[in-house]
């Protein structure tokens, strides 16, 4: 079922010899969209995990007619439920194998594989969902969105709340002049949940069942290490996640992100725990600034993770609370935002404002008219059928801009401290070092074109 690495090389050998590589399989026009009576097919990378889940989903719309999963006994599992007979370990042999085949893809693999995978498929002329962060690296976001453009597929980043009417209400509600000019965001989480500030470990066997070679994909080579990367514990990895921030920015920026036109911020600050450039350090508090926008006014964005939260002060005159087993959870919650404009503050718990909005302040609620959504994963398929129609979260408009701001973040905790930034060229100008956090070099056979 999944070919070892032994016989993908053979593949890949065989390929080259017949004169074709693995980037030119398939046209660079969109598929055309399936009439209503006609079945999208699917082939989906990364069936563990919240892949599973975003098999599932996609199951409901469309056939799931091919499977890639770096791992045999998560692969074989997933095969079984959905009958596929086209199950691959590399992603590049599935697309090049049966691309022909499929009409769209869904990409649920680690953050370091994402824009390799979503940009050939793309290229393909394949519709794609893929999960957040979307991307590694800030230039891959707005690759990605380029690509995108260029093809004309549908896209979609898997920041599911993003269709959640209360937080689309929210949003709108901002827009619309609820708290006055917002001049400050704070963010906040419960992330890591898994290791950071940690050492490399000592190098294991790899298990029969892992190919270790698609794991790591573009990612700079290094021994297995048992129980450290695959399955759950690469995201405190600089090689393949990107921290807490790239794990929950995508969710809990949203709100703020859709309200504020959140983009193309100028400079970017970070304070977190010493680290050694391998791992991310296990706590840190990130200082945005972004400067006036199509009218909206200058303000400053906080960040916390690890620990780390607002000052209580700020909600001195929050009164929702988080019902929970244990009793009421009195604010901050565990994680949230609150946005504080000049005539109002908005308080949102949870990591998707889904468990309460609160607006604090002597001012009326706002009746505001926003986009009602079918649906996250029945907006992607919509698209496909009416191109007019995009996704709100598609690559170009949305998911690409949002995470360009987001990752942001991470190259003022590389370096621990500011950074001062061109939104247009995506350059660090004080600081040319940065540059290969920006733009990270791929290993052969895996490049983002």
């Amino acid at each position: 079922m999944s070919r070892l690495i032994s016989d993908r090389r053979q593949f890949l050998q065989a390929t080259a010899a017949a004169g074709f590589g693995y980037w030119v399989a398939g046209g660079l026009q969109a598929a055309e969209s399936k009439s209503p009576n006609e079945k999208i097919q699917l082939a989906c990378f990364g069936v563990g995990g919240k892949g599973q889940s975003d098999v599932q989903n996609a199951s409901k719309f469309g056939q799931i007619y091919a499977l890639c999963d770096v791992d045999s006994s998560r692969l074989e599992g997933m095969a079984k439920q959905y009958k596929t007979e086209h199950n691959f370990s590399d992603f590049r042999e599935l697309l090049d194998r049966v691309g022909d085949r499929i009409d769209a893809v869904t990409v649920s693999t680690p953050d370091h594989n994402h824009a390799v995978i979503a940009s050939k498929a793309m290229r393909m002329g394949k519709h794609v969902y893929c999960q957040k962060p979307l991307t590694h690296t800030i230039w891959e976001a707005r690759r990605l969105g380029e690509i995108a453009r260029e093809t004309g597929v549908a896209t979609q980043m898997g920041n599911q709340y993003t269709a959640f009417a209360p937080m689309r209400k929210a949003a709108y509600q901002i827009r619309a002049g609820q708290l006055g000019a917002v001049k400050e965001v704070h963010i906040w989480t419960n992330r890591p949940i898994w290791p950071q500030g940690e050492r490399r470990p000592m190098a294991r066997p790899v298990p029969a069942t892992l190919d270790w070679e698609s794991w790591l994909g573009p990612a700079p080579f290094r021994a297995y290490g048992d129980d450290a990367y695959h399955p759950f514990k690469w995201r405190g990895w600089w090689d393949f996640g990107t921290g807490a921030l790239g794990d929950m920015a995508c969710h809990t920026c949203n709100l703020p992100f859709m309200a504020l036109n959140m983009r193309d911020p100028v400079s970017v600050e970070a304070e977190c725990a010493e680290h050694d450039g391998d791992s991310y350090p296990p706590w840190s508090k990130i200082k945005y600034e972004f400067p006036e926008l199509n009218g909206r006014a200058p303000f400053t964005m906080f960040w916390y993770d690890g620990g780390q939260l607002p000052a209580p002060e700020l909600f001195k005159d929050v009164t929702l609370t988080v019902k929970r087993d244990s009793g009421e959870i009195p604010p901050p919650y565990q994680s949230g935002a609150l946005l504080i404009g000049d005539k109002a503050t908005m308080y949102a718990a949870g990591d998707y404002a889904d468990n309460g909005v609160q607006i604090v302040g002597d001012v009326p609620e706002l009746d505001v008219d926003y986009p009602r959504s079918p649906g996250h994963e029945r907006e992607w398929f919509d698209a496909m059928r009416d191109p007019k129609k995009p996704a709100m979260s598609n690559f170009p408009d949305y998911a690409g801009p949002l995470v360009e701001t987001i990752l942001l973040g991470n190259l003022a905790v590389w370096k621990r401290g500011r950074v001062e930034w061109d939104p247009v060229n995506l350059k660090a100008l004080n600081d040319p070092t940065l540059e290969r956090i920006v733009h990270c070099e791929y290993r052969d056979g895996y490049e983002v074109l």
